[in-house]
Formats: structure tokens, sequence, C-alpha cells
């Protein structure tokens, strides 16, 4: 370095500011550049043309179907009104709350004839021949 001619203050600032730009330069185009990187990524990560019109084309077949599965239920016919509906439901309860009584009636019957019965419920049933609703997995329905 002895051997290189000395430089002025004059030339060391403007080799200062030099550095600066060309450090500032080299900044912006690391940025750029890792954008650049980030929008390949999202390019090479998304779906190619193709398999997006194949994507877009079955969704606009779903969509027809269920299009026309809508309008076929709108133009039926056979609609429940609302007057038919809680008609059902009223009948529903009547006939819920009979079975309940009558069971409830059958059972106190049976169990005051079990009272005096010498054998066990089982085989009272079996001689008589009674069928119970467990017998044929038949369950009270649930109040609504």
């Amino acid at each position: 370095q002895e051997q290189l001619p000395a430089a002025s203050d004059a030339e060391l600032r403007g080799l200062d500011g030099e550095i600066a730009a060309r450090s500032a330069e080299l900044q912006a185009l690391q940025q750029s550049c890792r954008h650049m990187e980030a929008e390949l990524k999202d390019l090479n990560s998304s779906m190619p043309t193709p398999e997006i019109a194949r994507e877009i084309e079955a969704l606009r077949k779903d969509c027809a179907s269920y299009t026309e599965k809508l309008e076929r239920i709108k133009s039926a016919t056979n609609h429940v009104t609302p007057e038919e509906k809680e008609k059902v439901c009223r009948e529903q309860q009547l006939y819920r709350r009979e079975w309940r009584r009558r069971k409830r009636m059958a059972t106190e019957l049976l169990d005051a004839i079990l009272e005096g019965y010498p054998k066990s419920k089982k085989q009272f049933f079996e001689e008589v021949g009674i069928e119970t609703d467990e017998d044929h997995g038949a369950v009270l329905p649930a109040t609504t």
C-alpha cells in the first residue's frame, strides 16, 4: 500500500459517496429479488390454467344440477301446508298419549294378575300369548 499514491480527502469523500450509492442500489436490487422470488413461489404453488378450467367446469355442472333440483322442488305440487303439518303433529301427540295410557292400564292389570299367579311373569306371558312392545322392538316416540 505504500507504493500506491495517497488519496486526497476529496477523492475519499467521493469514493465513500460512491460506496453508499452502490450499497443503496444493492439493497434495492436484493429487495426486488426477494419480492420476485416470493411471487415465483406463489405462481408455482397455484393451479395451472387447464386445471383451473376443469375445476370451473365441474363447479358449473354442480351448480346446474343443484339449480335443477331446486326448481323441481319448487315446482312440486305435493307440498305440505303448515295447517296439514300441525294436524299431523296433533294426531301424533294424541296417539302417543293414547299408547302411553293403554300401556299403563295393561301393565297395571297384568301386575294385579301376577300378584296371585304362582309362576313368573315371562311364563304367564307365554301361556296367555301376550306380546310386549319390547318383544317387537317398538319404542314410544319422544315428545316433540
